[in-house]
């Protein structure tokens, strides 16, 4: 069983990497060009995807989202100065 397991999951892995390595804009990748990562996940089976995975691209700071939500008429200046 783990003799399907292990392989199983570094194809996954790869396969992850890969997708997750075309979608990534060039200006997101560090250290490497995206070409260059792209070979080092195919060529390298579990070193390659988990090097791209941790430090591969740049990651995003999570912040507050961009819309914003509706309010409510007691939320709204424009409603208050009306009243």
């Amino acid at each position: 069983m783990p003799r399907v397991i292990v392989p199983l999951l570094g194809l996954a892995l790869t396969v992850y990497a890969l997708v997750d390595c075309g979608q990534t804009g060039a200006r997101r990748t560090r250290y490497l060009p995206k070409p260059a990562w792209l070979a080092v996940i195919v060529l390298l089976p579990f070193l390659g995807p988990a090097g791209w995975l941790l430090v591969g691209k740049v990651r995003q700071a999570p912040g507050p989202s961009r819309r914003s939500r509706p309010r409510g008429p007691d939320d709204d200046p424009d409603f208050l100065r009306g009243l």
